[in-house]
């Protein structure tokens, strides 16, 4: 059986949609569990920032809570208590009904959402496409290709997910720190100790570190937020379990 990659445009009246057409600056990953959603919106322009905070606070009434806002008036993140995917003109919904698996997080930008999926069947491609057209969606498939690569690496939590966005010299920051036991408990050497064995300035360094660990879990925390707000028995379900042989 032939698999194959696809990657959709769509646009219809939701409110990250409708969010992102107003505040074009803006751009939002979901991620849902089916139970909650989290987002994570990023504000580029400065003064469009507080309007999208003014309008996530005026939408709590939807179930829409902000439970982080950055420091640099840039970024949001949010859990929806109720996922608003599985509403019945949600592409979502309909992507899950049928043999075809969406990748996470979901992108929106500039009144536009776009779809990594994985199909197995051209009909339920089909499928999908005829119910987006009976729901007023407005689509366009950008992309479609045999997959070609392992289904288990993109449905979890990948490498590149995590460190594409560091570059070199980061990279290099957070190695360093782990071979000089930065990360042990207790330490077993601070930045400035770290830095004058490398021959490199403190701040230097430091700056290097702190933005790479800083991006690490900007990248893990919608990770964590919806296991954390999964129900504690499926929690204990997806827990390894040690059988002795």
């Amino acid at each position: 059986m032939t698999l194959f990659e696809v990657v959709l445009k769509g646009t219809h009246s939701a409110f990250f949609i409708d969010l992102s057409r107003r505040f074009p600056s803006s751009k939002i990953f979901i991620w849902c569990n089916r139970e909650n959603d989290v987002a994570e919106v990023f504000v580029k322009d400065p003064e469009e920032y507080p309007l999208v905070i003014e309008e996530m606070r005026r939408r709590e009434i939807l179930g829409r809570a902000i439970v982080e806002e950055s420091s640099d008036n840039r970024r949001i993140c949010l859990i929806v208590s109720k996922c608003h995917c599985m509403l019945e003109d949600r592409m979502v919904r309909h992507i899950g009904t049928l043999d075809i698996l969406n990748i996470f997080p979901n992108f929106v930008e500039n009144g536009c959402v776009y779809h990594r999926l994985i199909v197995f069947r051209h009909e339920d491609l089909d499928e999908l496409l005829r119910r987006l057209e009976k729901w007023g969606w407005v689509y366009k498939i950008l992309r479609k290709v045999p997959f070609d690569g392992f289904i288990a690496s993109s449905l979890t939590l990948t490498a590149d997910a995590l460190f594409s966005d560091l570059t070199e010299k980061q990279i290099d920051a957070l190695l360093t720190a782990h071979r000089h036991g930065y990360y042990n408990l207790p330490r077993d050497a601070d930045v400035q100790t770290i830095a004058a064995k490398e021959k490199v300035p403190r701040t230097t360094y430091q700056e290097h570190l702190k933005k790479a660990e800083n991006k690490l879990m900007a990248a893990l925390v919608p990770y964590i937020q919806l296991f954390n707000h999964a129900p504690i028995e499926k929690r204990e379900s997806l827990k390894i379990k040690y059988v002795r042989a």
